[in-house]
């Protein structure tokens, strides 16, 4: 077992992780950790864009408004608003990281001789306001990143580490995180990592649901670990489903951009007919979760199995040049968009609740800080809104990586910590157990927790989970540990949060309905769960960390 010492401990490598690497001053000595390579993380197959206010008729206001529109009530009015006014500025920041966003067509500059940003529509939002890079802009910003970070000296990357637990030190008001027991996926082994910061930018928990738009490493690692240490939860029941994943069997998790329909992109059921008409005003332009109820409400009344998104009217060169990525890997299945309609079809893509952390990325133990899908800061309420995620990324990471800075000094490392000890397990010739349990675990989610909800549903899940979480716990407890043992621990956990935030919602909100509960209440609460303690609903208030 090796001791690694570094200031800021950076847990995940996607733009939340590396947001803050970038921010950290330059004799700051930081680990960043990745579960693969650096291009693992969900950022990297992000299609869609960033959100932010960039042209004129738009407004902060009106930003604000959408935001608040498209979480049903549960948006923190201090958060978003911290948020959107940060837009611009951490637009600016990737700019100048040498992320390349599309410029609109003929290239020209504004008064100021900058290139004029072409900026799309999408769900939720009044006005063009989504700055991207084609159809691939998580590509092109986690490359932009990941070339910024390799150049920082005060830099280290480790590749193929997945953190097991944290490590906690002292007792009672003194408790304070100090660093991580961490999983060599190349050797096998398990060493320490202490740092006076530790920041959780894990990503989200969609990889409990059977079908996922997230890459394999989205298993709520970092809700699972703090959960463990003591940290409160807030709003799990939220899980937002893309409504436009591509239903193909040789397509694995393939997200059909938003800015398809954002550009006049058509849902029709199998004879052509459109039907988005019949639920929202906006249509093709209503929130995900109104979307992806409607496509699971057509598919379950007419027994079909996927839905249809239609660009094909549009001019194949439009087509071609504002969404390469999806024409070209629906080509390779024999799908050409420019006159074919592509099958689509909801799946598990954001996780809207978190740990609670307030602006500054804090959670409730000392030293512990959470980014982007891992924390709740109460920006995305019910439903999160297009292309406000990858936003949230860039502007927490800066304010957690700001106030890291400012309590370095202060964060002393302990002499030791106790060793990681394997000595009294053993290697398992029962793999078959871990998938297995997997493979229960996500299509019990899937039926029981998925789209639409009842409490007899979710009774059954929570059952499941239950008995899973006793098996796992026996089976961790004995044999060696894997990448895909400790994916499938922090997975049971996360989803029994899942399962008692959505059993304690008396209501339907936002992505949350249940069909025992057709209407929202009077008043809306957050959900707040507490290492030991019954489920507590509370008001949003404009401190995020009570």
């Amino acid at each position: 077992m090796a001791t690694f010492k570094h200031d800021v401990l950076i847990i995940g490598s996607g733009a939340a992780g590396l947001t803050v690497a970038l921010h950290q001053p330059g004799d700051s000595r930081v680990a960043v950790l990745s579960k693969g390579d650096l291009t693992s993380a969900s950022t990297y197959y992000a299609q869609g864009g960033v959100a932010a206010v960039l042209e004129e008729g738009d407004s902060i206001e009106s930003h604000i408004r959408d935001t608040h529109e498209a979480g049903a009530g549960l948006c923190h009015e201090e958060t978003v608003r911290f948020t959107v006014e940060k837009g611009p500025e951490a637009i600016r920041w990737l700019i100048q990281q040498g992320v390349e966003f599309t410029e609109e067509e003929g290239g020209e500059a504004d008064d100021a001789g900058a290139p004029r940003y072409h900026l799309t529509r999408e769900g939720g939002h009044s006005h063009r306001r989504v700055i991207h890079v084609a159809d691939a802009t998580g590509l092109a910003i986690s490359g932009a990143l990941i070339d910024q970070v390799r150049e920082r000296d005060n830099v280290e990357l480790f590749e193929h580490r997945v953190a097991v637990d944290l490590i906690i030190h002292g007792t009672g008001a003194d408790r304070r995180c100090v660093g991580a027991y961490v999983h060599n996926r190349q050797t096998g082994t398990t060493d320490v990592f202490l740092a006076r910061a530790v920041v959780l930018a894990t990503g989200g928990a969609s990889k409990a649901y059977l079908y996922t738009s997230n890459p394999d490493v989205a298993t709520g690692d970092g809700v699972a670990m703090a959960w463990r240490a003591g940290c409160r939860v807030a709003n799990m029941e939220f899980m937002q489903f893309h409504p436009t994943c591509l239903y193909h069997p040789k397509a694995k998790s393939f997200l059909i951009t938003e800015a398809i329909r954002g550009e006049g992109g058509q849902l029709q059921l199998p004879d052509g007919r459109r039907f988005m008409q019949h639920f929202h005003p906006r249509a093709e332009l209503a929130p995900r979760d109104v979307v992806a109820r409607a496509i699971d409400h057509e598919m379950k009344r007419l027994g079909l199995d996927c839905v249809y998104l239609d660009i094909s009217h549009k001019p194949a060169d439009f087509i071609l040049h504002h969404f390469p990525t999806v024409y070209a890997k629906c080509l390779q299945l024999g799908l050409d968009i420019t006159r074919d309609p592509i099958p689509v079809v909801p799946a598990a893509h954001y996780t809207c609740g978190g740990l609670i952390t307030n602006l500054d990325g804090q959670t409730d133990i000392a030293g512990l800080y959470a980014i982007g899908e891992t924390a709740f800061t109460g920006l995305h309420g019910a439903n999160r809104m297009a292309s406000n995620s990858l936003l949230e990324c860039f502007v927490f990471g800066q304010t957690a990586s700001l106030h890291i800075a400012g309590q370095r000094d202060r964060r002393p490392l302990p002499e030791s910590v106790p060793e990681w000890d394997e000595s009294r397990v053993t290697d398992s010739d029962e793999d078959v157990v871990i998938s297995h349990n997997w493979d229960e675990l996500r299509r019990f989610m899937w039926d029981y927790v998925g789209i639409v909800r009842t409490e007899k549903r979710l009774q059954r899940a929570l059952h499941r989970v239950e008995l899973l979480k006793r098996e796992i716990a026996e089976y961790y407890s004995n044999y060696s540990i894997s990448n895909d043992l400790l994916e499938l621990r922090n997975l049971v956990v996360v989803a029994e949060l899942i399962i008692r935030c959505a059993l304690s919602r008396k209501e339907s909100r936002g992505l949350h309905y249940m069909r025992d509960y057709p209407e929202p209440l009077p008043e809306a609460r957050d959900t707040i769960l507490e290492p030991g303690r019954s489920a507590e609903h509370r008001a949003p208030s404009a401190e995020t960390q009570m």
